[in-house]
């Protein structure tokens, strides 16, 4: 039997400063094809190339990636400043609305990083353009030397609501993560539970409020090392569960009974 298809949204990039090009993480393939035990299809993100229906119907599951531009904050109602950063408009027009029609759908997808912010900020949440900057706040951003093991190496706990979706997804109410993003929620949306926390009060952990569907998303990046990493591999194997069901027969299976 074939396995099912999760569309990976890729980033815009341009190689060697002068070639555009879509593209993503090997390490997003890798947890995809190796612990979700799904087919990784890297999708174009841009409304010119593709439509949220025709990628619903292609795909039966989404992996929303991390990805160095950011939202641009017009889409919860803010203006834009230089702190807000680079951005992807185009990105932004095909994820968030995927987003919503997945929700609507049940139709599973995981996020991360990015892809966590993307989810919030699709529901009607909004984010901070700088954690490090408010009282209190570790940096959450990547180091900006080292090599690639330690710009990953895990640099925080996050705990998660005692009993809570994350709590039984991972077996444990407090796990260690990585941290490599500048950028995170301020104000989540009227249906984004957030089930996990930093030690400085950073939300890292979300997922929606009665979705039909698999809502999982993580400020960190549990891609890195997922096929050996304790906290990684069951969130990457619960999503696959959950694609796997979609794939079957439609069959919108609930965060809470992909947990179980």
């Amino acid at each position: 039997m074939a396995r099912p298809v999760v569309g990976i949204i890729g980033n815009s990039y341009l190689l060697n400063d002068s070639y555009p090009v879509h593209a993503g993480g090997q390490m997003n393939t890798e947890a995809i094809a190796e612990v979700a035990d799904c087919v990784p299809l890297i999708v174009p993100s841009d409304p010119r190339f593709v439509a949220v229906d025709e990628l619903l119907e292609v795909c039966d599951g989404f992996l929303l990636t991390g990805g160095r531009p950011n939202v641009h904050p017009e889409e919860y109602g803010e203006p834009e400043t230089e702190a807000h950063g680079a951005f992807d408009r185009a990105r932004d027009a095909v994820a968030l609305a995927l987003v919503r029609a997945c929700v609507a759908r049940g139709q599973p997808f995981l996020g991360l990083c990015r892809g966590f912010q993307e989810v919030n900020v699709a529901m009607g949440g909004s984010l901070y353009p700088e954690i490090r900057e408010l009282p209190g706040r570790m940096n959450h951003r990547m180091p900006p030397d080292g090599t690639i093991e330690e710009k990953f190496e895990l640099r925080h706990d996050v705990s998660f609501t005692e009993g809570g979706v994350f709590h039984r997804v991972m077996g444990a109410s407090k796990v260690r993560t990585n941290t490599l993003h500048g950028q995170g929620i301020k104000e989540p949306g009227p249906r984004v539970v957030i089930d996990g926390h930093a030690d400085d009060g950073t939300p890292e952990a979300i997922y929606i409020a009665d979705a039909p569907g698999f809502t999982l998303a993580v400020q960190w990046h549990p891609e890195w090392n997922a096929a050996n990493d304790p906290v990684s591999r069951p969130l990457f194997e619960h999503f696959g569960a959950a694609v796997r069901a979609w794939a079957a027969d439609g069959s919108a299976l609930p965060v809470m009974t992909a947990a179980q």
